[in-house]
């Protein structure tokens, strides 16, 4: 909105000719969504508290997480509004791609809410919607995002593959499948990994700003050519998107570094990893958010082993999963799993960056 009131102006006034270039406005949607984040939170925080939204006694969990019971959740509301607001002030609007990411944002994040709310109107259980209902929704809403995506003339069904430059199989019509199971995996994926004060905000921020760059790139023709990637036109405005994530993420992981004084719960994993997924399909980085990804990818595999193994051998591979829960049960304190679990996500990082020149 600012961006198409004060950018105008730079026909009378030279000054407001800054508004064009995608870096200064990425840099002020990150400060805005951190500054909206850092005040905001404490607000929802006492108000959550008023409101006795909070979390209930899990039985999935380690017995020592007792002492988290009564923390407040539901804190992805504030990453949501502390990323969209920015969204729309520093972005350009006609563009597509800002409002699929944002409608990823939005649905996902609703179904996140639908959960949340039950799991605390179910105070005995702490159960949310069943699982069925909500892979059904993820997969309808994945669905009309891919087909958005799908319907547009200039949509490249092409995959990229990291590493190799000249392997890009054509998947065409069957990419709705390959972009259902991508933003579906990731939203989970995210999901899986909240279970510990931290430890899912953290990976977000790498792959977000690894994204960040990406986007830029993608949708720099000259830079897209050089790095030998594909040129996305339009997909530069998801940079600042994806500085709104960053700075709404920054500012959120104040309050949820350990000790927790709120928690993201499903509002805020489902739509971040969404949204990341999306942001992946539209940059042509499907594969690369597996890499970048991968402590998400780890902590769901764990799930998926561990459920199989018990199915058919009926022993488990891990004490507790998803997988920081065995660690936490082996002994490692809370706050070394989550800098460790950041730690891989940053050399996860390292190597995704790295796939830009080695191809």
């Amino acid at each position: 909105m600012l961006y198409h009131l004060l950018y105008p102006l730079h026909t009378t006034f030279s000054v407001f000719n800054v508004f064009r270039y995608i870096t200064f406005r990425t840099v002020l949607a990150i400060l805005s969504a951190l500054i909206i984040s850092f005040f905001l939170t404490p607000y929802i925080i006492k108000k959550f508290h008023e409101w006795k939204i909070k979390s209930e006694k899990r039985e999935d969990v380690p017995e020592r997480h007792i002492e988290k019971q009564g923390t407040p959740t539901m804190g992805g509301f504030v990453i949501l509004v502390s990323t969209i607001i920015p969204t729309l002030l520093w972005s350009d609007l006609r563009n597509i791609y800002i409002w699929v990411v944002t409608f990823s944002l939005l649905s996902f994040g609703c179904i996140g809410f639908m959960d949340d709310i039950k799991k605390l109107k179910s105070q005995r259980n702490g159960k949310g919607i069943t699982g069925r209902t909500k892979m059904v929704l993820q997969a309808l809403f994945a669905l009309i995002i891919c087909i958005v995506l799908y319907m547009r003339s200039d949509f490249i069904t092409e995959l990229t593959v990291p590493f190799f430059k000249n392997i890009t199989p054509r998947l065409g019509v069957f990419y709705l499948l390959l972009g259902i199971f991508i933003i579906v995996g990731a939203s989970n994926g995210v999901n899986l990994t909240d279970g510990l004060d931290g430890l899912a905000i953290g990976p977000v921020l790498t792959v977000c700003s690894t994204f960040m760059l990406f986007a830029y790139i993608a949708g720099n023709i000259k830079f897209a050519q050089y790095l030998q990637i594909f040129y996305v036109k339009g997909a530069g405005e998801l940079t600042i998107l994806c500085g709104a994530i960053l700075g709404a993420g920054m500012g959120f992981l104040w309050y949820n570094a350990y000790p927790a004084e709120l928690f993201m719960g499903d509002t805020g994993s489902l739509s971040l990893g969404a949204s990341l997924a999306t942001i992946a399909v539209i940059i042509k980085q499907e594969i690369l958010l597996v890499i970048v990804g991968g402590i998400f990818v780890i902590e769901t595999m764990s799930v998926i082993i561990q459920v199989l193994s018990f199915k058919w051998r009926g022993k488990r591979v891990f004490r507790m999963a998803p997988i920081h829960h065995h660690f936490e049960l082996k002994g490692w304190n809370e706050e070394k799993i989550v800098v460790r679990f950041w730690i891989i996500s940053i050399i996860l990082a390292l190597i995704a960056l790295s796939t830009l020149k080695l191809r």
